[in-house]
């Protein structure tokens, strides 16, 4: 590895636009935020220095084995962030960029292309009315003075729509704005002068002949290039400069081993498609979550390591895709007609035991539909519930992740399931795992005083109420005693003792799931801002007050603002004893 003439960024942009400087598939996605593009810019013209990169140089044999990438120019969030495949075919030799992605990329984007990101409080939607289309511009009206992050030059991205393009653009303020990327049309210096003679403003024509020297003259792309052709010393150099900056995601590294030798399926694709998917289902997941569910459902390692997949793996991996897929597409399915939403599901990881389930048995055809599957769905509803609530998946959750397929199978040769397993084995799983799945009574005080907006309110609202049709309606965490009524005027007229007034209208006790219900969304707006009393009186008669109480796990007592505090007591000793009744089957 030796250190190479420097380049200026002119330079770099055309071998990035002329394919000699392409990114390797180990190389994870563009990941900077636009205020980190336009601080960078302010960097550059300040001569700030922006750390050496590091290139791979890759000659016509070594090429042939393994996937390249295009760098992005055209950046729009969540929508289009991924980097095009590039055939190099008919590329002799080339630079694969090893270490500066991000800054590179940053550099590409603001010279050549474009940076569209959602506007505050719009929905998220492909369009340019959500996600404008904008173009980086220099202020050249002033310089910034007395910023915190300590910049002087202002760059900023532009929507399009408001520029029209225009090389010089007047915003509302009277403010001028330079396009940076035509600065690159302006190398003959005589054209350039004649240009900025044209300008009335003395920042305006230092700050862009500052901006022309850091971009046409300046060479500030330091880097070092390795030329030896062997991908394992690339790969470790890779991981050696990328324990520290940004966070390097492994799953990219183990995608690179795939993407390599999948040989029917672009393995980066397929992924990205999957998650996609997942996302419009409502979910958010990453690489790697799939990633994981393979070595799960074929390695008896389950640790990310890169031995973990050879090239034999990956091709098994490529061989299974189909049916792997199925199934992860199937449990999330299944998880949405549970009533989860992506932030109530607190461990994606609690999902993994469940794909395997249904993988290895066959089953992944209509399994969160078919009736035949029914009491299947309930037990996995329930030990999902319970596994969250007494959040067994934490930071050692490879641990319990071996420790729960150990109950499927110790095939680890096969990995054929146990014959003798006919349903999911909620009981096995419970007693298999070394973590502490014992339900006593100061974990279930605990529980429940869980808050309403809590991420875990939904599981412990669930097992309370498991015979809803989460899937086909849309419930709601409902007040009984609607909130409207806790507030200090309300508490006053009831003239109660100061004690019992601290102890039983404690926001924890009247936001706390003593006091909340799961409802129909139809029924909740229905109900509305009613007292208890009045919602219970409009809702029943003689005959079906008894029934309705008891679905909504609701006291036969004095119903009234007034009777709160034993409201309170009765229905603590309800729902603790239904949870009791859940908990320890």
């Amino acid at each position: 590895m030796s250190f190479q003439t420097p380049l200026t960024i002119k330079e770099a942009i055309e071998n990035i636009e002329n394919n000699k400087f392409l990114l390797p598939s180990i190389q994870r996605e563009f990941v900077w935020e636009h205020t980190k593009i336009e601080w960078l810019f302010d960097s550059l013209m300040r001569n700030y220095p922006i750390s050496s990169f590091l290139l791979w140089q890759v000659e016509s044999e070594v090429k042939k084995g393994y996937k390249f990438y295009k760098f992005i120019s055209k950046y729009r969030e969540k929508f289009k962030t991924h980097n095009s495949e590039i055939s190099v075919d008919g590329i002799n030799e080339f630079k694969a960029v090893l270490d500066g992605q991000q800054r590179l990329t940053s550099i590409y984007i603001g010279l050549k292309g474009s940076y569209a990101y959602k506007d505050y409080k719009k929905k998220w939607e492909n369009t340019e009315w959500s996600i404008p289309t904008r173009q980086l511009y220099l202020n050249i009206t002033n310089e910034l003075k007395d910023e915190e992050d300590g910049r002087v030059y202002e760059f900023k991205f532009l929507k399009k729509d408001d520029t029209k393009e225009k090389i010089i653009f007047q915003d509302p303020k009277e403010q001028k704005w330079f396009r940076i990327g035509e600065i690159l049309n302006y190398q003959n210096e005589e054209k350039f002068d004649e240009f900025i003679e044209k300008l009335d403003s003395l920042f305006a024509k230092k700050a862009l002949r500052q901006l022309r020297r850091t971009i046409l003259e300046k060479e500030v792309i330091n880097y070092f290039l390795e030329k030896e052709q062997d991908l394992d010393k690339a790969l470790n150099i890779f991981i050696r400069i990328n324990s520290g900056g940004e966070p390097l995601n492994f799953s990219d590294l183990i995608m690179s081993i795939a993407v390599a030798n999948w040989e029917n399926n672009d393995a980066r694709q397929v992924i990205h498609s999957l998650v996609d998917n997942i996302r419009d289902k409502g979910f958010l997941i990453s690489k790697d979550f799939i990633l994981k569910v393979f070595l799960y459902l074929y390695s008896k390692d389950i640790k990310f390591k890169v031995t973990n997949f050879s090239k034999e793996n990956a091709k098994d991996f490529e061989q299974k895709w189909s049916n792997i897929r199925n199934a992860i597409l199937e449990v999330f399915d299944l998880i949405k007609t549970f009533g989860f939403t992506d932030s109530s599901l607190t461990s994606k990881n609690a999902l993994i035991p469940v794909v395997y389930y249904i993988y290895h048995k066959s089953i992944v055809k209509d399994f969160s539909v078919s009736k035949s599957y029914e009491n299947d769905r309930n037990i996995i509803k329930k030990w999902l519930h319970i596994m969250l609530i007494k959040m067994v998946f934490g930071s050692s959750s490879d641990s319990i992740l071996s420790q729960i397929r150990h109950v499927f199978t110790d095939d680890f040769d096969n990995f054929k399931i146990d014959e003798n397993i006919n349903e999911f084995p909620f009981d096995k799983i419970l007693n298999n795992i070394k973590k502490d799945t014992s339900i006593s009574d100061e974990f279930i005080d605990t529980i429940l005083s869980t808050q309403k907006e809590d991420k875990y309110a939904f599981s412990i609202l669930s097992l309370l109420y498991p015979n809803l049709d989460y899937k086909n309606n849309n419930f709601h965490k409902d007040h009984l005693h609607p909130i409207s009524k806790f507030t200090r005027d309300e508490i006053e007229k009831l003239h109660l003792n100061e004690s019992i007034k601290n102890e039983y209208f404690h926001p924890s006790i009247y936001n706390g799931i003593y006091n909340l219900q799961m409802l129909d969304a139809n029924e909740n707006m229905s109900k509305n801002d009613l007292s208890l009393k009045d919602w219970i009186d409009k809702s029943t008669n003689s005959s079906t007050r008894k029934q309705f109480l008891d679905s909504h796990l609701i006291p036969d007592i004095d119903l009234s603002f007034e009777n709160f505090k034993e409201f309170v007591d009765e229905r603590k000793s309800i729902v603790k004893m239904k949870l009791k009744t859940i908990l320890e089957k």
